[in-house]
C-alpha cells in the first residue's frame, strides 16, 4: 500500500492528461480530489508506519519506508501541493490547463517516491522523475521561445550535479553489495569518500546552493503554481530532504560537516545579498529559497538535521504563499518589476495575508520560522560564536528582503484598482493558516513533543544570542524599509544590479563553463567538417582512382582477350583438322589391313592335313606346359 503514495497522483496526472476535461471546474475538482487522497494515505501511512519491498531480482529490490524524517516529508508534500493544485486549476491560462494539472500531480507523485525511497534505486528514479517534471513545468509556456530554453538550462545544470548521485549509488553498491540505506553503515574508506561527494554535489545542485544557485532564476519562467511547488516542498526541497535523511551516516566522514556548513554559509549571505537588491518579485523570492536552504545546510553540517527538518517545514509553509501571492500580484500589475506593483489596494486581503508569511521570511516572533531561524543560529553557535553571527546576518537579510518585497508588490497605490479572487485567496489563505499553526512551536509542550517523536534536540542558546539575534532582526527590517522607500537607487547604481544577479555568478559561468565549452564544440565540430569527414571523401577519391586504373585495364584487357582466345580457337582447329584427320583415317583403314592380314594367315591353317593340326596341338601343350611352369 505504501507505493500508492508515488502511484496514485502519478496515475491521477495521467488520466487528467488523457481525459482532458473541457470545464475548468471538473479539472481542477479532479486534481484537488487526487491530491486531497494522496494526503490522507500519507497521514494513515505514516500513523500505520508502512514499509514496502518491491523484488525487481535477487540483486535489486525497491524498498520503502517512513523513518521519521521521510515521515514528515510524506505528509507536508501533498499538503503544500493541494492549495497549490487549487490555486493552479482556477488561477493559470485555459491553455493547457489539463496538461499542467496532471504535470504537478505527477510532480507530487515523483517527489513522494524519492521521500520513501528506502535504497538507492527508488531514490534514482524518484530523482530522475523530478528532474524531468521540472523541466517540462519551468518550460509549460512552451510558445514563448524563452521558456523553454529557461527550462533545458534548469535541466542541465541540475543534471550535471545528478551524475554525483549516481557515482554515489555505484560506490555504495561496489562497496556492500546492497543498494540499501540500511548497508552504508558497513561503507568505509575511499568508497565512503566518493559517495560523500556525489551526495554533497547533488544535495548541492537541487537545492539551489552555490555554484548552482543561478538555475533558481531561470525557473522564473513557469507558471507562479509552478515556482510554489517547485520551491516550497518538491524540487529544491529534494537536495535539502537527501542530507537530512542520510547525515547519521554521513556524518562519520571527518570533512562532510564543514563542507556543508561552508556551502550553505555562502549561499546564505550571498542569495541573501542578492534578493535584498532584486527588483524582480519571482527572482527575489527563488534567492531567498536558495539562501533559506542555506540555512538549512548550515544546521546539517553542524550536526542538527532535525532542525533543518523544522524549517524546511516553516520555509515550505510561508513560501508557497508568497509565490502564489507575487503571481497574482504581478498579474494584476501587468509586470514583476517590484517599483512598479503596488497593488495592495486593488488586493487588500491578499495583501493582509502575504504579509504573515513575508514576517515569517523575516523570522519575526511570534511566528514558526522565527523559531527555526533562531534554532539555526545556535545550532551554528555551538560549532563557533563567528559563525552564530553569520547566520544572524543572513538573517537580517531576510528581514531586508522580506519588507521590501512586502512593501513594494503590496504597497498601497492610488491608482490600483480591482478585487480579490475567492478561490486564489483561498488557497492562498490555507497555506498561511499553516504558517500561523507553526506559531505553536515557540511552546514548550511543542518543543517536547518534537523531542519524543523525532530526538529532536536543541543546543544551549547563551542569552547574547537571543539579544543579538533580535537586534539584527530590527536593523534588517529598516533596511527593508528604507530600500522600499527608494526604488530608484538600484537603477541609479549598476553595481547594485551586478550583486542581484547573483554577484555576477551567471556571467562567471557563461565566461567560465558555457563560452568555453561552446568554443571547443564548435572547434570539435569543425574537426569534424574538415577532419573527420574528410576521412570518408580521401577514400572515396583512392577508390576512384583505383576504379579508373582498373577500368582502363580491364577495357585493354577485354580487347585483348577475346582476339587472343580466337587465335588460339583457331590453331587448335587447324591442328585438330589435320591431326584429326590423319589419326581418323589411319585407325579406320589399319583396323581393315589387320584383319585382312589376320584372314589370311587364318587361312593358310587350314591345310586339311592332319599332321599340320597335330603339331599345332604339341606346339599350344608346350606353350602351356611353359606358362605352368613359369606360373608356379
Amino acid at each position: 500500500m505504501l507505493w500508492g503514495l508515488p502511484v496514485i497522483p502519478l496515475l491521477a496526472g495521467l488520466g487528467l492528461f488523457l481525459a482532458a476535461p473541457e470545464r475548468r471546474g471538473t479539472l481542477t475538482g479532479a486534481a484537488v480530489a487526487a491530491m486531497a487522497v494522496t494526503l490522507l494515505l500519507a497521514i494513515t501511512a505514516v500513523a500505520g508506519d508502512w514499509q514496502a519491498t518491491l523484488v525487481w531480482s535477487p540483486a535489486l529490490q525497491l524498498q520503502a519506508g517512513l523513518p521519521p524524517v521521510a515521515a514528515v516529508m510524506a505528509v507536508l508534500v501533498p499538503a503544500v501541493a493541494l492549495p497549490i493544485v487549487l490555486y493552479a486549476g482556477v488561477h493559470e491560462a485555459s491553455q493547457g490547463l489539463a496538461r499542467l494539472l496532471a504535470l504537478l500531480l505527477a510532480f507530487v507523485g515523483a517527489m513522494e517516491l524519492l521521500v520513501i525511497a528506502g535504497d538507492w534505486l527508488t531514490l534514482l528514479i524518484g530523482w530522475e522523475l523530478v528532474g524531468a517534471c521540472s523541466w517540462a513545468l519551468i518550460g509549460h509556456q512552451w510558445r514563448d521561445a524563452a521558456n523553454p530554453q529557461s527550462g533545458l538550462y534548469a535541466f542541465i545544470t541540475t543534471r550535471l550535479g545528478d551524475l554525483g548521485l549516481f557515482i554515489a549509488a555505484m560506490a555504495a553498491f561496489a562497496g556492500t553489495g546492497s543498494l540499501a540505506f540500511a548497508d552504508l553503515g558497513a561503507l568505509d574508506g575511499v568508497l565512503l569518500q566518493v559517495l560523500t561527494v556525489g551526495v554533497v554535489v547533488s544535495a548541492a545542485a537541487k537545492s539551489g546552493q552555490v555554484p548552482f544557485a543561478p538555475w533558481l532564476f531561470r525557473a522564473m519562467a513557469g507558471p507562479s503554481s509552478v515556482s510554489a511547488l517547485l520551491h516550497a516542498a518538491t524540487m529544491v526541497a529534494a537536495g535539502a530532504y537527501l542530507l537530512l535523511r542520510l547525515q547519521p551516516q554521513l556524518s562519520v566522514v571527518g570533512w562532510f560537516g564543514p563542507a556543508v556548513l561552508t556551502i550553505g554559509l555562502i549561499t546564505a549571505l550571498a542569495g541573501g545579498l542578492a534578493a535584498m537588491l532584486q527588483d524582480h518579485a519571482k527572482k527575489l523570492l527563488a534567492a531567498s529559497t536558495s539562501a533559506q536552504f542555506g540555512l538549512m545546510f548550515i544546521a546539517v553540517g553542524a550536526g542538527y538535521p532535525l532542525i533543518a527538518l523544522a524549517h524546511l517545514v516553516a520555509h515550505a509553509a510561508f513560501k508557497a504563499p508568497l509565490f502564489l501571492a507575487a503571481g497574482s500580484a504581478g498579474e494584476r500589475a501587468g509586470t514583476y518589476q517590484l517599483a512598479e506593483m503596488r497593488v495592495g489596494r486593488a488586493l487588500p486581503v491578499l495583501a493582509g495575508l502575504t504579509a504573515i508569511a513575508a514576517l515569517a521570511l523575516a523570522g519575526v516572533p511570534p511566528l514558526g520560522a522565527a523559531w527555526t531561524k533562531e534554532a539555526i543560529v545556535s545550532a551554528a553557535g555551538h560549532i563557533h560564536p563567528l559563525l552564530a553571527v553569520a547566520v544572524m546576518l543572513a538573517g537580517g537579510f531576510s528581514a531586508a528582503y522580506a519588507v521590501r518585497f512586502q512593501l513594494l508588490a503590496f504597497g498601497w497605490s492610488q491608482d490600483a484598482q480591482g478585487a480579490d479572487t475567492r478561490w486564489q485567496t483561498g488557497a492562498i489563505a490555507l497555506l498561511v493558516a499553516m504558517t500561523a499553526v507553526l506559531s505553536l512551536l515557540w511552546l514548550p509542550a511543542s518543543e517536547r513533543v518534537l523531542t519524543e517523536t523525532l530526538g529532536l534536540s536543541l543546543p544551549a542558546a547563551p542569552p547574547w544570542e537571543w539579544i543579538a539575534s533580535l537586534l539584527v532582526l530590527a536593523l534588517g527590517l529598516y533596511v527593508g524599509r528604507l530600500l522600499s522607500a527608494h526604488p530608484e537607487w538600484l537603477a541609479e547604481h549598476p553595481e547594485a544590479a551586478r550583486t542581484a544577479d547573483w554577484l555576477g555568478l551567471p556571467t562567471a559561468i557563461r565566461v567560465l563553463v558555457i563560452q568555453p565549452v561552446m568554443g571547443l564544440s564548435r572547434r570539435l565540430a569543425r574537426y569534424d567538417d574538415h577532419g573527420v569527414d574528410r576521412l570518408p571523401w580521401l577514400a572515396a577519391a583512392v577508390v576512384q582512382k583505383i576504379s579508373a586504373r582498373l577500368a582502363d585495364y580491364g577495357e585493354a584487357a577485354a580487347d585483348t582477350l577475346p582476339g587472343g582466345a580466337a587465335a588460339v580457337g583457331l590453331w587448335l582447329a587447324d591442328l585438330g583438322g589435320r591431326t584429326g584427320e590423319w589419326l581418323a583415317d589411319g585407325l579406320a583403314e589399319g583396323s581393315a589391313r589387320l584383319v585382312a592380314v589376320g584372314g589370311a594367315d587364318t587361312r593358310r591353317l587350314q591345310t586339311g592335313l592332319s599332321h599340320h593340326y597335330y603339331a599345332l596341338i604339341a606346339v599350344g601343350f608346350v606353350v602351356l606346359f611353359v606358362l605352368a611352369l613359369w606360373w608356379i
